[in-house]
């Protein structure tokens, strides 16, 4: 007598359902992904230009006018290398403090970050407009 013996596993159109459904899923969670490691990137350029504007503060109570990076001992990058930190402008009476990103990590929203004496909060990017400066610093 002969029994017929299905055999078990599955067809291709179940897997392919499979890899579709995956496909929607990923499409979904990259750009999701990649917002969020953008925005870690940007923290980085804030915690190094909150660094620099505490230094400064503290170089300026000792001296008559506020200090280069090597005056007040700042590294001229941000604690996680995404950005080149920069000071100019520096007087008696103000400063300005930039990060610039480095080479690969390009953001064309904020681009440069800066901040001056008084803590204001600017972004250089061509038509920078008020809410972009808001998402930059995210305030």
């Amino acid at each position: 007598m002969y029994t017929f013996k299905r055999s078990s596993g599955f067809t291709l159109i179940e897997l392919m359902i499979v890899v579709a459904i995956i496909g929607i899923l990923a499409s979904i969670a990259y750009p999701a992904y990649t917002e969020y490691v953008i925005r870690a990137k940007r923290s980085d350029a804030k915690a190094a230009l909150l660094q620099v504007q505490l230094a400064q503060e503290k170089w300026r109570t000792n001296h008559t006018s506020y200090g280069t990076l090597a005056n007040i001992g700042v590294s001229a990058t941000s604690p996680d290398g995404h950005y080149t930190i920069a000071v100019s402008g520096n007087t008696a009476t103000a400063y300005t403090a930039t990060a610039t990103p480095l080479a690969p990590f390009a953001d064309a929203t904020c681009g440069t970050f800066a901040v001056n004496k008084d803590g204001k909060t600017t972004s250089l990017v061509t038509q920078t407009t008020a809410a972009k400066v808001t998402e930059c610093w995210g305030k």
